[in-house]
């Protein structure tokens, strides 16, 4: 029910663009934007960057919107978010900052033939979501589960590292930490 009431949304909202309706531009941006600036800035990027392929992405929206050209087989946001991060990768293989809007259809082919795209992208948003709350988690929080998780130290290695009594006090603390993390992530959603 969701889905359909999005894509209903997403639908409206390319109506408005193809009339020239500025406010569902805006609406498009408002609601959008963030998630490809916090892309674009997470990966080398730069707020101006950021704006840049986002104006490139909404600009070729808009004409393909208004000649009839485009049907839309994604939500919004995902396709938003896949041509941009497109745009941001061929971008960063060039090493240019100039990016040339007539190479979005070649990607457009290779994005849109791929079935699991909008999986894709729903993960790397999760991921995102997931790299903000870590961050707002704080210390020793962070530590402790960055080298429980990723650097794979045993409780032992962890008691020691941070001056636990045991290492069953460091797992009572990494439990504390892990729950902490759960509930900025998903307030963060």
């Amino acid at each position: 029910m969701s889905n359909l009431r999005e894509l209903h949304s997403d639908e409206l909202l390319l109506k408005g663009i193809a009339e020239g309706n500025s406010k569902d531009l805006a609406q498009v941006y408002k609601l959008y934007y963030p998630s490809i600036a916090y892309m674009i800035i997470s990966n080398h990027g730069s707020e101006d960057e950021a704006k840049d392929i986002f104006q490139d992405a909404l600009l070729v929206l808009y004409d393909k919107v208004s000649n009839g050209t485009f049907e839309l087989s994604s939500k919004l946001s995902t396709y938003l978010y896949a041509v941009c991060r497109r745009m941001w990768l061929k971008k960063l293989t060039k090493g240019s900052s100039e990016f040339i809007n007539s190479d979005l259809s070649s990607y457009e082919e290779t994005l849109f033939s791929e079935d699991d795209l909008e999986e894709q992208v729903e993960l790397e948003v999760k991921f995102s979501q997931m790299e903000s709350a870590m961050a707002q988690l704080g210390e020793p929080c962070k530590t402790i589960l960055e080298d429980f998780y990723i650097r794979n130290m045993s409780m032992t290695q962890i008691s020691d590292k941070f001056g636990y009594t045991n290492p069953d006090n460091a797992k009572t603390q990494k439990y504390k930490c892990l729950q902490r993390l759960k509930k900025l992530f998903f307030t963060s959603k």
